[in-house]
C-alpha cells in the first residue's frame, strides 16, 4: 500500500487521507478539512473534467466530516481498490432505517467520531468490537454491504 501523502494545510508527512472533492488537496482531519474549505480554490480543469461526466461538484451522495458531499473518488485511492464497496451498496446503507435508528444513539454517535478521529484506529476498533451497541452496528453494517454469497463463510 502506498504512504499517505502530506496534508495539503498542516503538512504533517503521511498523514493525508482524504481528498478535497473540488480542487482533489490532500487534509488529514476534520480541522485541516474545515480551514481547506475557507479558502479552496477549485481547479478549473477538474471542475469541467466532473460535469463533462455528470457530474456536479460532487458526484455521490457520500458526506465528509464537514457534512459537504463526497464522491467514491475522492474517499478511495486505488490501493483500496480491494476494499471497495459498489456504491449501489452504500446507498443501502443511507436508506436502511435500521440503521438510521442504531444512529439516533448518542453513545454510539460518540464511539464512531472517537474512532474517525483516533490515530491508532486498530486499538480503538478492537476496544470497541467489545461494545455491543458497536458490534450491533458493524453487523448491521455488514448484512446491507457484504454479498449473500459472503455470509457464513470462513476467512482462508
Amino acid at each position: 500500500m502506498r504512504p499517505a501523502r502530506p496534508c495539503g494545510v498542516c503538512r504533517v508527512a503521511g498523514a493525508a487521507k482524504y481528498r478535497c472533492p473540488r480542487c482533489a488537496a490532500a487534509y488529514c482531519s476534520v480541522p485541516c478539512c474545515r480551514t481547506h474549505k475557507e479558502r479552496c480554490a477549485p481547479e478549473p480543469k477538474r471542475e469541467q473534467e466532473r460535469a463533462a461526466a455528470g457530474h456536479g461538484p460532487c458526484a455521490a451522495p457520500l458526506f465528509s466530516p464537514t457534512g459537504s458531499l463526497w464522491s467514491v473518488e475522492d474517499i478511495l485511492t486505488e490501493d483500496d481498490e480491494q476494499d471497495r464497496v459498489p456504491l449501489q451498496k452504500l446507498k443501502l446503507l443511507g436508506e436502511s432505517e435500521e440503521l438510521q435508528g442504531l444512529l439516533l444513539n448518542p453513545h454510539l454517535r460518540q464511539l464512531l467520531l472517537t474512532l474517525d478521529q483516533a490515530e491508532d484506529k486498530s486499538s480503538f476498533m478492537k476496544k470497541y468490537m467489545q461494545e455491543p451497541l458497536f458490534v450491533e452496528f458493524a453487523d448491521c453494517c455488514l448484512r446491507i454491504v457484504e454479498s449473500p454469497e459472503k455470509e457464513n463463510v470462513l476467512p482462508e
